[in-house]
């Protein structure tokens, strides 16, 4: 990079390239709200900012000149020369709380503003480091920013010398920057540390009497507010929202198998930087992935407790004060002795284990056990005594767990399975209770028909399901061009919801498709001008329409088609090694049931994929769909039971195909196909994807639409999705769920985003279709 510090020797060249493009794909540029197609014009242009979180945008509050709720345009580069893409944002945050213009003068600091967006998108975000920006006084860093250049707007880079710094009243610290210039419209833009590849602080200003300017430290973030109320979910406290889910975007992102682009700690590693004194760059984002993986700290206060018992921790706490898991570990770096590193490390990673929770997620016990993992991985390289010690403790944190159940998950203790629930708002939460899914009450039903010798038109037929399972048709229609089927079903539609509609209790709406049309976008459907997708504002659900007919697979895998199903093949994929016969599994329901929480990312999505690839092929034909009874067990498990979402066709970011019907049967009645990545074409035989899972028995199953790149991070989606079906309860109240986040992600709720695309298949087998032994009655 044109700015990196001077004599550092050519070994580093390469890192330093690197480092560069990957500050470069994370720095945006802000413009006024409602651009248009003109992206390049620099007249709404208003300076620059970049990702630090999926997205998440950290920019100076005095670029987008409004304060919480102001609207901008984020312009950014999918890759570099492939063309600029426009997103609406929206001001979430600003530091100090927005009071108007200055009068003159600087705008007062930290002068900081987080931009969260409407859409979810695609893109990198920087490393943030986890150190005070006073560290780096004396030094060398560099800058990246947008700028107008002779009338076209342009992103530049460079070298910046550290003279000191400038100490506020109650902002802290910034750094003097010099012996470069910088242009108008580069305030908001990064400053980063080329010695370990980290984000130290974002530009603030410009001298108005030479060159350099300003910049504030990053760890300024902390002085975020603090929510008063009950902390109950993640989001509740902005701060540590968007510093976890930057955690877990840097750990996923290294996690990836099948991406090719490098990582920050591939950078970091190249650069030779060790973080801590004992920790690899690799390491280190696996840490601080597996800490966010838990409940943030439940105050400030308990955080500095955990810092005080430290025997061999005596520095002076920084200002701000630690907030969140990342920020102790950043406090420990500065008195961390060579001799002496990773046992503090380990002290104070075994002192969070201990730590109080604000509140539980189903991943949560997890989570702490796979930090228990990385403890026991670590401790290895200490002496005997420091092993057994740590091994102790875990005996302690163990026995100490079992007695107290902690506090309770999101929607855990409101009633009882089966039951319905009051619905709460949904921009409150995204896993707030939801009402049972459709029990003794109309819905509409709509079935679409494959036109063989027309695959771009379909037939189609509306009805009413009754509560007792009459079906009555209301509308039909053939020869229907499938991509106008809204503006040709409308009428029927709302004739249909007309009729099952319960004041503000708007019906299911079910929809049959045939094999080759699961993937139909129904909830994305707007029946109206103007009006919000259907699937936002009632639940859309899927159902088979050719679930009875004939299904095989053995085009795709030849080597299943003769084989014949063997009970003792079946297995529960959670209890490795060994199999269990279809006796057992029916016999393990109380069992199975006990173990709801869900796994990390690691522990879960890898396993649930290994594990029904990994399964002896059981022995059934091909051609011979499954039982019924097969069908209605797994339906009655998860509606009574709290079931367990399997992800199927990821693991870490590798697609993997989703496994044959013979191996699926193998999983545990209480297991919901999830499917990461379907639609995305990588195997010839994805189109039978969902058919598979249908005919594998399952009536409940989870998939979102992918639309994402081959780099894009998916670990979020497994660990939402997990959370998803396990605080459910029962299968039962799935549909609105589902509901509730096609709504968060309308409304451009943040933590919802990773739903985007999300489609339910809600088949329940006490209710045929049309065809398959359901009466059905004639409209007069």
């Amino acid at each position: 990079m044109g700015g990196y510090a001077p004599g550092a020797s050519d070994g580093f060249g390469d890192a330093h390239s690197a480092l560069r493009e990957l500050v470069m794909a994370a720095t945006v540029r802000i413009h006024r709200a409602g651009v248009g197609y003109a992206l390049d014009e620099p007249g709404t242009f208003l300076g620059s900012g970049f990702f630090v979180a999926p997205n998440w945008v950290l920019t100076c509050a005095h670029v987008p000149r409004s304060g919480k709720g102001g609207e901008v345009t984020v312009v950014y580069e999918t890759d570099p020369g492939r063309g600029a893409t426009a997103v609406a944002g929206e001001v979430a945050a600003t530091l100090p709380e927005y009071a108007g213009l200055p009068v003159q003068g600087a705008w007062p600091a930290p002068d900081l503003a987080l931009v969260r967006l409407r859409e979810p998108v695609d893109h990198e975000c920087v490393y943030l480091s986890e150190r005070p920006a006073a560290y780096y006084s004396e030094s060398k860093v560099f800058y990246a920013g947008w700028t107008v250049l002779g009338g076209q707007l342009v992103l530049l880079d460079g070298p910046l010398s550290v003279h000191g710094g400038v100490r506020g009243a109650s902002a802290g610290v910034q750094m003097r920057l010099g012996d470069n210039d910088l242009p108008l419209g580069v305030s908001g833009g990064p400053v980063v540390d080329p010695e370990r590849g980290e984000v130290v602080g974002i530009l603030k200003s410009r001298s108005d009497r030479g060159s350099g300017g300003t910049s504030m430290g990053v760890e300024q973030l902390r002085t975020l507010p603090v929510p008063r109320g009950e902390m109950r979910a993640e989001h509740d406290d902005l701060y540590q929202a968007v510093l976890h889910a930057h955690d877990r975007y840097h750990r996923d992102r290294q996690r990836h198998a099948d991406s090719v682009r490098p990582t920050w700690a591939d950078a970091q590693s190249q650069l030779r930087a060790r973080p801590g004194r004992t920790l690899s760059p690799v390491e280190r984002v696996e840490l601080l992935g597996r800490l966010a993986d838990l409940p943030p700290p439940v105050s400030t206060r308990s955080l500095l407790d955990i810092l005080d018992s430290l025997p061999d921790h005596e520095a002076a706490v920084p200002a701000p004060a630690p907030r969140g898991w990342r920020d102790g570990l950043g406090a420990l770096y500065a008195n961390a002795r060579q001799d002496g590193a990773l046992k503090l490390l380990l002290d104070y990673v075994v002192g969070v284990q201990f730590a109080e929770r604000p509140f539980s997620t189903p991943g949560t016990q997890d989570a702490e056990r796979a930090l228990w993992e990385w403890v026991h991985q670590a401790a290895l390289g200490l002496s005997s005594k420091h092993r057994s010690r740590f091994a102790r403790l875990r005996t302690e944190w163990i026995q100490q767990r079992s007695q107290d159940p902690g506090p309770p998950s999101p929607g855990q203790g409101h009633g009882q399975p089966g039951q319905p629930a009051e619905v709460s708002d949904p921009a409150r939460t995204e896993h707030e209770e939801a009402p049972a899914g459709g029990a003794l009450r109309r819905t509409a039903l709509l079935e679409l028909l494959e036109r063989g010798w027309q695959r771009d038109h379909c037939d189609w037929r509306v009805s009413v399901v009754h509560p007792g399972g009459e079906i009555e048709r209301l509308d039909e229609a053939e020869q229907a061009p499938l991509d106008r089927l809204p503006e040709h079903l409308a009428g029927a539609l709302d004739e249909a919801f007309r009729q099952c509609d319960e004041g503000e209790r708007p019906a299911v709406l079910q929809v049959a498709l045939p094999h080759a049309l699961l993937g139909v976008a129904v909830d994305d459907w707007q029946l109206t001008p103007g009006e919000p997708p259907l699937g936002t504002y009632r639940p859309v659900v899927v159902r088979s329409a050719d679930r009875e007919q004939p299904f095989d697979e053995g085009e795709f895998w030849p080597f299943e088609r003769d084989r014949a199903y063997d009970a003792d093949d079946a297995h529960d994929p959670r209890d490795a090694p060994g199999t269990h016969t279809a006796h057992d599994a029916y016999a393990s329901r109380s069992a199975y049931a006990s173990r709801s929480a869900h796994a990390s990312h690691s522990a879960h999505a890898s396993r649930s994929a290994h594990a029904a690839h990994d399964t002896p092929a059981p022995h059934d034909s091909p051609h011979t769909p499954h039982t019924h009874d097969e069908r209605e067990y797994r339906w009655q498990w998860v509606h009574a039971h709290a079931a367990k979402g399997e992800v199927l066709d990821c693991d870490d970011g590798l697609r993997i195909p989703v496994p044959t019907v013979n191996r699926l049967r193998g999983l545990h009645p209480g297991a919901v196909p999830v499917l990461c990545r379907h639609g995305d074409q990588r195997f010839e035989d994805d189109t039978m994807a969902l058919a598979r899972i249908v005919h594998g028995g399952f009536g409940v199953a989870l998939w979102r639409r992918w639309s994402g790149g081959r780099d894009a991070v998916c670990g979020e989606f497994h660990r939402r999705a997990g959370d998803t079906v396990a605080v459910a309860g029962g299968a039962d109240r799935l549909p609105e769920l589902v509901r509730t986040l096609r709504a968060g992600v309308r409304a451009g709720r943040t933590e919802t985003f990773w739903a985007d695309g999300i489609a339910l298949l809600y088949d329940d087998p006490h209710q045929p279709l049309p065809g398959t032994g359901g009466d059905l009655l004639e409209a007069p």
